[in-house]
């Protein structure tokens, strides 16, 4: 399992520039969400398309984290990744970012309906979760989601799942734009490498939100 600490130097500029290191001494559990994303087969089973190999080891830590939440009352939303037909409700990603001869496999894994497009079946998802279908990279281009969670009263998210430089920093940095709070959790998402998983909680933490670990986030909300 991934797990890169954020530099000192970087934790010393965040505390001269506010004072502090973490934003949010509490959390409310009203008004809080867990969003994981993309934990699909596409991206966490062995040998996919765009597999991610630390994804499955985090499946545990958020399995754990979700079952905490709802205790506490937290509604869990699975975010998945879901295009049209050959992708092309976004060619602009397949057509210019994806080599000719790995398009239709890659988009093919996430058309919904497909074996890839479904959560990775080790997921523990409870009657009482959400799903939500996004067709790019942050949850909230080209959909409605803000509405959806204002109207249930939530103003916090906390964000797991994968990739965490690519759908899990672009969700955060539009969430945070967007006026809510944001956690990103350091032991529940995961990258291709370290470097990339350390480059997004410097982000995160410097500009866009929190950076916690889930039992941190459970103690902040008590």
């Amino acid at each position: 399992m991934q797990r890169v600490a954020i530099r000192p130097e970087i934790a010393e500029r965040v505390v001269a520039r506010r004072g502090k290191l973490h934003l949010f001494e509490k959390l409310d559990a009203k008004r809080t969400a867990l969003l994981v994303i993309d934990m699909q087969n596409a991206f966490v089973a062995p040998g996919s398309p765009i597999e991610v190999p630390a994804a499955r080891e985090i499946v545990a830590p958020i399995n754990r984290l979700a079952a905490a939440l709802r205790e506490r009352g937290v509604p869990v939303i699975w975010v998945m990744h879901e295009n049209q037909e050959g992708g092309r409700d976004w060619a602009g990603f397949f057509d210019a970012f994806v080599a000719p001869g790995k398009r239709e496999q890659a988009a093919a894994a996430l058309e919904a309906g497909s074996r890839l497009q479904a959560l990775w079946p080790q997921l523990e998802v409870a009657p009482s979760d959400l799903r939500v279908a996004k067709n790019r990279y942050s949850a909230f281009i080209k959909s409605d989601f803000h509405k959806t969670l204002h109207e249930r009263g939530i103003d916090t998210l906390l964000i797991a799942g994968t990739k965490t430089n690519v759908c899990c920093e672009c969700t955060a940095r539009d969430a945070m734009m967007l006026d809510f709070k944001v956690v990103l959790l350091s032991d529940c998402t995961a990258a291709l490498s370290d470097d990339e998983q350390r480059a997004t909680l410097e982000n995160v933490i410097q500009q866009f939100g929190d950076v916690r670990a889930a039992d941190e986030v459970l103690a902040l909300l008590g």
